[in-house]
């Protein structure tokens, strides 16, 4: 019969690192680990920063003020590092533009050619339009532009003669509030939803999901378009923009409420939650206590998922002219000059706000998937 080894395991030498056991990593750590190795998930993380940083710091990095005029519908600036004799130069400039005396055969206008006598030296960190950061201090630092403050416009500018990029840096801001705003209110009214009426079933699980069958049945589109127009062109921006905003939400919450009920009835059956049912813990307990920490994690695919819609619907809108309105800038609303093919056809520059808004949404996209896929490390 052989004995048993009762010898306790050598102890580790004085000094070592002993590493923690994975096993004991916090449920954020392992979503963070599992997040890491998806490298879409993390370049979406870091594009929606940048979006972020762009957003809250718009007026720093656009390099001009994004009503100002200029020359109408001028083609793009980019910068180049030689002179007007073809030698190579260290500092990037850009050359002005100028009009010619000749008219463009198909919209009669004057065709702008580069100025090679009058080049403007770039720089970061340069003076230019005054403004207020965050609305309180003045300041008229920007992070790049021409060194001596005369225009410049790396996107071109539109029929008004505005910069095409200094007004999409800014109108990030318009877009994104309203998408993040949105998304939080649809959060927490089809979160909210959607626990209780999967939690407490019978009758009120009944009327509830029929009422949430009458959202989702309304045509969203005319109705969106309708309701926009009931608001007067006359009233105040901050009364348009809580309007939008208060339409979009209104019917983008039953979808959510769907998902979440449809978790909440398969977490109501777990064995934990029904024996928090059998000691007598009070439904409110159970439902943020035991059902909201496991539901949080579907939410917050879902978030990252709804947000890219909502840019969607908000450019969408924009384009149409049920968005937003006059002096506010979104993405949407730049698209307006692309109404007709003639115009893309000539100036095809004013198309570049499409560019920030499919960048919006392959980032939160692929946030989301990769999320998707981190949320559930066991």
């Amino acid at each position: 019969m052989l004995a048993r080894d009762t010898s306790l395991p050598p102890l580790p030498a004085e000094g070592a690192a002993s590493k923690p056991a994975r096993g004991n990593e916090s449920y954020i750590a392992l979503v963070w680990r599992r997040l890491k190795r998806s490298w879409t998930g993390m370049a979406g993380l870091w594009l929606v920063v940048l979006l972020l940083v762009m957003a809250v710091f718009a007026e720093f990095l656009a390099p001009m003020d994004p009503k100002a005029t200029d020359v109408g519908f001028a083609p793009p600036q980019m910068p180049v590092f030689h002179d007007k004799d073809g030698n190579f130069v260290a500092r990037p400039r850009v050359y002005a533009l100028a009009d010619s005396a000749d008219l463009d055969p198909v919209t009669f206008q004057p065709i702008v050619d580069p100025d090679y006598d009058n080049p403007r030296l770039l720089g970061f960190f340069v003076e230019g339009a005054p403004y207020r950061l965050f609305g309180l201090i003045p300041a008229n630092r920007h992070l790049f532009g021409s060194l001596d403050g005369q225009p410049v416009h790396f996107l071109g500018t539109d029929k008004f003669g505005r910069d095409v990029l200094s007004r999409a840096i800014q109108g990030s801001r318009v877009s994104l509030i309203i998408a993040l705003t949105v998304v939080f209110i649809i959060t927490i009214i089809g979160t909210t939803v959607g626990m209780v009426s999967g939690y407490f079933g019978g009758r009120f699980d009944v009327w509830m999901q029929r009422f949430v069958e009458l959202v989702l049945a309304f045509p969203q589109l005319p109705l969106y378009l309708a309701l926009t127009t009931l608001i007067p062109v006359t009233a105040p921006t901050n009364v348009f923009l809580a309007f939008v905003i208060i339409v979009m939400s209104a019917l983008g919450w039953a979808q959510m409420s769907r998902e979440v009920r449809g978790k909440t009835l398969a977490l109501a059956q777990i064995e934990y939650v029904r024996a928090a049912m059998a000691v007598g813990a009070t439904d409110r307990r159970i439902i943020m206590q035991h059902i909201f920490p496991n539901v949080m994690s579907h939410v917050i695919v879902a978030v990252t998922l709804a947000i890219p819609t909502v840019v969607l619907l908000e450019s969408f809108l924009g384009f149409l002219g049920f968005a937003v309105k006059p002096p506010l800038i979104s993405w949407g609303l730049m698209l307006q000059d692309t109404a007709t093919y003639s115009v893309i056809g000539t100036y095809p520059w004013i198309l570049s706000p499409v560019g920030f808004v499919l960048v919006t949404v392959f980032a939160f996209n692929a946030l989301g998937d990769g999320l998707r896929d981190a949320v559930d490390p066991y």
